[in-house]
């Protein structure tokens, strides 16, 4: 088979890319009310420092406000939220009393912190940016008032909009009868998300769009384990509502690995194989019970294994007693090993090395007097967290979209500027923009033109002139360090998180892999293993996307990542379809056993090409 050269580079494409969706209401009028409210209400206190200092910490709240549980967004917002305030606190003391070069290499050595905690994932990002966005502007904004009470203005309106993240009924959910558990509109529609998911793939199956319909499968149950399992007091849930919850999450994992099953055969299924999934799932989102389901269809191994599941899906949705969330948590050791092993020194390297170069010329220029009378150089530091950090999307995108949303956003402000009153008009431009933070999400560029403006008026809301020509300047220049520093050589092997990742996918499909052949019939433990083998794919193929994407001179780091990372979704698929065989059966028929033994032998010619370790993969025969 050939390739076609795309007519667009995929630099480019990934650049111009843009998401789809619905407008989030709920969203916008959090942002509406979040960072607007709390600069008008310091303003009239008399301390609108502070108060810019607070709409920052909602701004980035708002930024972190992802669609989910209500639960979820304790950590997605507020873990980010200390490690900014943290910042803070270690850039104010260090601004105010290093000089210029040990100042440099305390943020130098911050950025290795961030960058390294980056790899654990996208709250660990979340905590990398913030804690040196904290750090850039407590050493380079210095403001009147003491450093812990900066601290505790930007904790306070993180909290103010978390507050209104968890208090706040989404549209629709005070309707029909889950208006008592509006709490768990989050966890219910990820849910109910998850069987529509298994229903698309049983209308895909035997089609060229199945495989897609499987992603987006593996997708939707990954966004409701996280909604389910995030932080809580107790072990278990601790009310009905969220037991009921537990226990049909749980009740999906059969049915979509029986639809996985069945996708893998490649055979056509009646149309009424979908019916019950699609019942179950407005069952979920209307919190009723599931009500009849459509008769069953026994002709194969699969379609057997769908209508136990749907029967027990049945019987899972009227006793509601709980159900286990087959989540695995990561050990210390495992979370070490992330910090300090590949995928966290090249992080964590390339991060240093763009935010100490950045500040150290902000610096250069300061000393200068670049930037005129006034002591503000954070900009510069600030720009290059946000170009720099390698999960944010590929190098050559964030840098056009960066300086494509400052310059836009830029010269939106100086407009604003030159026609709003002050204060009142920069207070209403930071909550119009706040609102529309969430719907700007979907493009970087969007989203920068947007937290441009807000950040402008926030900065001249409390004292500092009009500045838009030195923040395009600044912006230019940054994207130049990290463009250079980018495509510097590195002390560690180019591609090796890339590499770190596949290692994790192909071990996860191992012990899949292994617990299947091995027939102990642990339906539990097979569930829990095949939901990191599908999530930790999921996640390398996130990875190889975006190395994919870079410029040819780092693109070329991800030759051949992506077949190897299909191969093995071939192998963890084919490894669903045996679970289901060896569950009606017994025993793997002659064509599963030699697709296993074709995917040993394509995994070993490949993995040796590409410095991917594997244990050697058992085949049953």
């Amino acid at each position: 088979m050939t390739r076609t050269t795309p007519a667009v580079p995929l630099w480019l494409a990934h650049a111009l890319r843009a998401q789809r969706g619905p407008v989030p209401w709920s969203a916008v009028v959090r942002g509406l009310l979040g960072g607007g409210p709390l600069l008008a209400a310091a303003v009239l206190a008399g301390r609108p420092t502070l108060g810019v200092v607070a709409a920052v910490g909602a701004m980035f709240a708002g930024i972190n406000d992802r669609p989910g549980s209500r639960r979820a967004s304790v950590s997605r917002i507020g873990t980010p939220a200390l490690a900014g305030a943290t910042g803070l606190l270690v850039g104010t003391s260090a601004g105010d009393h290093l000089p210029a070069v040990l100042l440099t290499l305390v943020l130098t050595g911050c950025g290795l912190v961030a960058g390294a905690v980056s790899a654990l994932g996208p709250v660990g990002s979340a905590v990398g940016i913030q804690l040196l966005v904290g750090t850039a502007v407590g050493a380079g904004m210095p403001l009147p008032d003491p450093g812990w009470q900066r601290a505790l203005a930007l904790l306070a309106g993180a909290a103010w909009l978390l507050l209104l993240r968890l208090a706040l009924p989404t549209p629709g959910s005070l309707a029909g009868d889950s208006r008592r558990d509006f709490r768990f509109d989050g966890e219910r529609h990820a849910v109910a998300g998850v069987y529509e998911a298994v229903a698309a793939l049983l209308d895909a199956t035997g089609t060229p769009t199945a495989l897609a319909r499987r992603a987006a499968l593996t997708a939707a149950l990954d966004h409701a384990q996280d909604a389910l399992a995030g932080p809580r007091l107790r072990r278990y849930a601790g009310s009905a509502a969220e037991r009921r919850l537990h226990a049909r999450y749980a009740a999906a994992l059969p049915l979509a690995e029986a639809a996985t099953a069945l996708a893998w055969a490649g055979e056509t299924v009646p149309a009424r194989a979908s019916e019950g999934p699609r019942r179950l799932a407005a069952a979920v989102r209307g919190g009723t019970p599931a009500g009849p389901l459509p008769a069953p269809s026994r002709s194969a191994p699969a379609l057997r294994a769908l209508d136990e599941a749907l029967l027990r899906a049945a019987v899972a949705f009227d006793r509601a007693d709980g159900g286990d969330l087959h989540t695995r948590r990561r050990s210390r050791t495992a979370l070490a090993r992330t910090l300090l092993g590949t995928r966290g020194q090249e992080y964590g390297l390339r991060v240093a090395l763009c935010f100490g170069a950045s500040a150290a010329v902000a610096q250069a220029l300061y000393q200068a007097r670049w930037y005129g009378q006034h002591e503000h150089w954070y900009w510069l530091p600030v720009t290059a967290v946000f170009l720099v950090k390698p999960d944010l999307g590929p190098l050559a995108s964030r840098v056009l979209n960066r300086a494509a949303g400052t310059v836009l956003g830029a010269l939106l402000f100086a407009g604003f500027a030159a026609v709003l009153p002050h204060p009142g008009g920069l207070i209403a431009l930071v909550a119009v923009s706040g609102a529309l933070i969430p719907v700007a999400a979907r493009h970087f560029a969007a989203q920068t033109t947007v937290v441009t403006v807000l950040v402008l008026a926030l900065v001249m809301a409390g004292g500092e002139p009009q500045a838009s020509v030195a923040r395009i300047g600044e912006t230019l220049l940054a994207c130049a360090i990290v463009l250079v520093v980018g495509h510097l050589p590195m002390p560690v092997r180019r591609g090796g998180a890339l590499r770190s990742r596949l290692t994790e996918a192909g071990h996860a499909a191992h012990a899949y892999l292994t617990h299947v052949l091995d027939g102990t019939g642990d339906r539990a433990v097979r569930w829990t293993l095949r939901r990191e083998a599908y999530r930790t794919l999921a996640e390398a193929r996130g990875a190889i996307a975006l190395a994919s994407a870079e410029l040819p001179a780092l693109a070329r780091h991800a030759d051949g990542a992506d077949d190897f990372a299909a191969l093995l979704e071939l192998l963890v698929d084919t490894t669903t379809a045996c679970a289901v065989q060896l569950d009606d059966t017994g025993r793997l028929d002659t064509r599963h056993a030699e697709r296993l033994a074709e995917l040993r032998d394509a995994l070993d010619r490949r993995r040796e090409h590409l410095g991917v370790r594997l244990p050697e993969l058992p085949v049953g025969g």
